[in-house]
């Protein structure tokens, strides 16, 4: 049997702008929170696992990313390992983190993801995604999106002007892949999106805390169809952290009263070349089901998710392939509110990337941060009644006709 391993402590900024602050700057909030939480002192850490992705494009600052944000709190002279894997970046700083625990390597490990996407140049800011698909086939690329998409002809004027990540276009053509073969609608998106900021307002972390009705949704301004405004997540800045223990570490932690939560399992997946339409291939839905074997639960088990929804119509996917309903009821089952909070499963508390934010090497420790707080009890009036099996995916990049890594953690009370 593998050793039981723990998160003893979260801690996250909030997530949205914040101009005069830098990398260093979050990472420090970001970490003293969690230390605190768990009664954790910055020399009982062994190591830690440093996530983001973009500090090169936007700074130049290559390499030794981690190190330096660590330091320059007090952190030094333990192992550092800088994690880069798009999007997923953070969950991967948290998977690496737990194995390290579980192969005894050391018993209090710090997992960080900390991003500064924020820039006066919003061009400069749109492109750090560029370089999350394959660069040398850019041309055979973008004709996948296009035969993906093929069938479901876009309305007139349904295409933003101003620049966007091509991120929007690659979701865009999942969505109309996925109205094509289940008969999913904008209105069904929009369910989504609507009950996603609903949740946000309940969440003082989150980058946007207003509510949407499904007709303001539908009526805002158009990205790339199906897509509007508020389906996307915003760019953003932020940094989420956890620490992460064995039972020995535990031992040693000075505040338990938040209770420490069990890692039941960590897998992180890559893709496979499969055909567009075959979502029983894809990547979550092999990873989910490695995860679910590993935790002893099932997804009828699952109370609560933090589904990476980078659009809406990434919830909706996601929570077919994870299991959450049957392929093509994703758009149906949040119209008809089972993935609000007091629904059937609640999806995304925290308001999701869509308005809680999507500092892409913050983002999976954002996530577990909000599930870590659901187990607990204390989400207040965001709380899921009950919770005690939680589930994150967070997805990155793109390979072929899907995400090119992802990574999904189940979380138990």
């Amino acid at each position: 049997m593998s050793p039981q391993v723990f998160v003893a402590g979260v801690g996250m900024t909030r997530f949205g702008k914040h101009p005069d602050r830098s990398v260093k700057d979050l990472t420090r909030e970001a970490v003293e929170l969690a230390l605190t939480d768990a009664g954790c002192t910055r020399e009982q850490i062994r190591a830690a696992f440093f996530g983001n992705s973009t500090q090169g494009h936007m700074e130049g600052q290559d390499m030794i990313r981690g190190e330096l944000a660590l330091r320059s709190m007090g952190i030094q002279g333990v192992p550092v390992v800088n994690v880069e894997n798009a999007c997923a970046s953070a969950s991967t700083a948290f998977h690496l983190a737990v194995n390290y625990v579980k192969a005894d390597a050391a018993d209090i490990v710090l997992a960080i993801g900390a991003e500064k996407m924020l820039s006066a140049d919003k061009a400069r800011s749109f492109s750090a995604f560029d370089g999350a698909w394959d660069v040398h086939d850019t041309e055979a690329g973008a004709q996948r999106l296009l035969e993906m998409g093929r069938g479901v002809e876009p309305p007139p004027g349904s295409r933003s002007e101003k620049p966007y990540s091509v991120f929007m276009d690659i979701y865009a053509s999942m969505g109309r892949l996925h109205m094509r073969e289940y008969g999913t609608t904008q209105r069904h998106f929009a369910a989504v999106s609507s009950k996603n900021h609903k949740h946000s307002v309940h969440n003082p972390l989150a980058q946007y805390r207003d509510s949407y009705s499904v007709e303001d949704i539908l009526g805002a301004a158009a990205i790339t169809y199906p897509l509007t405004v508020p389906m996307c997540s915003p760019i953003s800045d932020g940094a989420a952290a956890a620490i992460v223990c064995s039972e020995a570490g535990l031992a040693k932690l000075a505040n338990q009263r938040a209770r420490p939560i069990r890692v039941l399992a960590s897998v992180l997946q890559t893709g496979s070349d499969r055909p567009a339409a075959a979502f029983d291939r894809h990547l979550v839905r092999l990873g989910s089901n490695q995860a679910y074997e590993q935790a002893g639960v099932g997804p009828h088990d699952v109370d609560v998710a933090e589904v990476h929804d980078a659009t809406a119509i990434g919830e909706v996917i996601q929570s077919e392939v994870l299991g959450l309903c049957e392929t093509g009821m994703g758009g149906p089952m949040a119209e008809q509110g089972q993935t609000s909070i007091g629904g059937r499963i609640p999806i995304n508390p925290s308001g999701g990337l869509e308005s809680k934010g999507h500092p892409i090497g913050a983002t999976g420790l954002g996530q577990l941060h909000e599930l870590v707080i659901q187990l607990r009890g204390a989400a207040g009036q965001r709380q899921v009644h009950n919770a005690r099996i939680a589930l994150a995916e967070n997805g990155g990049g793109l390979y072929g006709v899907e995400e090119a890594v992802a990574c999904i953690t189940i979380l138990g009370r």
